[in-house]
């Protein structure tokens, strides 16, 4: 069992990274709205999660209630919001956190911190491939891509991954995977929802034509469980757990 650290050495550390990632977010390439943290809950999250707010993660933690970005097609977790609108569930909520903080609660296998209207998932590689059966080094982020239903390497760690995605990186990362008015589409959908294809995004039809396909507002949990259990009866590879939202 691991031993807990207390609110304060997580807290009261040098260099914090908050000030630096309000920088990056107000600077921001694309449209991100954050939403206010509850303070009180935002301090649970960051206790069962066991990071310092040196790091992006517990900084984001502790003074974030989530994140929209791009209009709501990203949907980054931070602890609970004091005011949620947008339905946006918490770091906790998505990854089965105990209602305590307890020594000796662990990711199945890597922390999911947010997911993508499309039913992707973004994950903190919790230990080594062989150990969670997910790529990547610890600590380095993963992506399960819907139109493939696997798991690849991002090839960088969350405070990375998250400068790049407010400098722009999903215009790059979700090329082919965006259609004529997606933008029209995506804003109106709750933090709970996703979209739906048809055919699915992993056939040969959406492949070539993305726009031709329809698409149906549905619970983003549906969408996730669709994608898993298309993943292990397309080959017999189970992805594990995609978050709970």
């Amino acid at each position: 069992m691991r031993e807990l650290r207390g609110l304060d050495e997580l807290t009261e550390v040098e260099d914090p990274a908050w000030p630096r990632l309000q920088e990056e977010l107000r600077a921001s390439k694309v449209p991100v709205e954050v939403l206010e943290a509850d303070p009180g809950r935002a301090e649970a999250t960051l206790l069962t999660t066991q990071v310092t707010v040196r790091s992006y993660l517990g900084a984001f933690v502790l003074h974030a209630g989530g994140m929209l970005v791009d209009d709501g097609w990203l949907r980054v977790y931070g602890s609970p919001a004091a005011h949620n609108d947008r339905r946006l569930p918490g770091l906790a909520r998505v990854n089965g956190y105990p209602d305590e903080p307890g020594d000796d609660w662990r990711p199945a296998a890597g922390l999911v911190v947010a997911h993508d209207v499309l039913g992707g998932a973004f994950a903190i590689q919790g230990g080594t491939e062989e150990d969670t059966g997910l790529p990547g080094r610890p600590g380095e982020m993963v992506y399960f891509a819907p139109d493939s239903l696997r798991w690849d390497a991002i090839g960088a760690g969350y405070g990375a991954w998250l400068s790049w995605l407010l400098a722009g990186g999903t215009e790059e990362f979700y090329e082919g995977l965006r259609w004529p008015g997606w933008r029209d589409e995506v804003p109106g959908l709750t933090g709970g929802e996703g979209l739906s294809f048809y055919p699915p995004l992993w056939s040969v039809e959406a492949h070539q034509d993305l726009a031709g396909t329809s698409r149906a507002v549905v619970p983003l949990a549906e969408l996730l469980g669709f994608g898993r259990e298309t993943a292990l009866g397309l080959d017999g590879t189970d992805p594990g757990f995609l978050g709970t939202p």
